[in-house]
């Protein structure tokens, strides 16, 4: 296998899950900043344009961050970052969604169409009036999750789950891109440091 990587949130999640499962594979970055994403030699492995994008070893392509990690999963499950019963990797699942659509999601567009509107004006649709009520609600569900972290070490109580991962990624990156969360979710911010201190989190 292949990893296509780059600067961004998403390619750093799969980083941090292949470090986690200790797993080392070759890796080609892809110069985000400077558009070849959009260059036809991406577009071919992925014609979205996204990253990152996992070369698997048939020479066939997965893109999308979840679909990539699923996959490593699947083929390398231990230790299991999902789940090894459906209902781990149901509940792992149901973090991982929530987190996604209610705060990274919004964190990434408040960003594209604010701070990084000049980078980004140029190759998707942005609607930089939308940014402030983005962030707004980012900031309100991310209060939401402070609120059901109560006695939890991660997202799905003791075990570390991709879900942690996610949601990691995303809020180190709001602290980089001036969208600083707020520390006064104390119980997010201690879990915030627990995650952080992992080795995987240097990836």
């Amino acid at each position: 296998m292949k990893l296509y990587d780059s600067i961004g949130p998403n390619p750093r999640v799969v980083r941090m899950f292949l470090a986690e499962k200790s797993i080392s594979l070759p890796v080609q970055t892809v110069d985000l900043a400077g558009g070849e994403n959009r260059e036809p030699a991406h577009l071919a492995r992925n014609p979205h344009g996204q990253m990152p994008t996992l070369e698997l070893d048939d020479g066939a392509y997965v893109s999308e961050t979840v679909a990539i990690c699923e996959y490593v999963e699947e083929t390398h499950p231990m230790p299991p970052l999902i789940g090894t019963t459906p209902e781990q990797r149901a509940e792992a699942r149901m973090w991982r969604q929530r987190v996604d659509l209610n705060i990274c999601q919004h964190i990434a567009n408040g960003y594209r169409f604010a701070e990084g509107l000049k980078r980004f004006e140029t190759r998707i649709v942005c609607v930089p009036e939308g940014a402030p009520g983005l962030k707004t609600i980012a900031i309100d569900r991310l209060r939401w999750l402070d609120g059901q972290m109560g006695g939890k070490t991660f997202i799905c109580g003791e075990r570390f789950t991709m879900a942690d991962i996610v949601l990691f990624c995303w809020l180190d990156f709001a602290d980089k891109v001036k969208q600083p969360w707020d520390r006064g979710n104390a119980k997010v911010a201690a879990w915030f440091e627990r995650v952080g201190a992992r080795e995987s989190a240097k990836a």
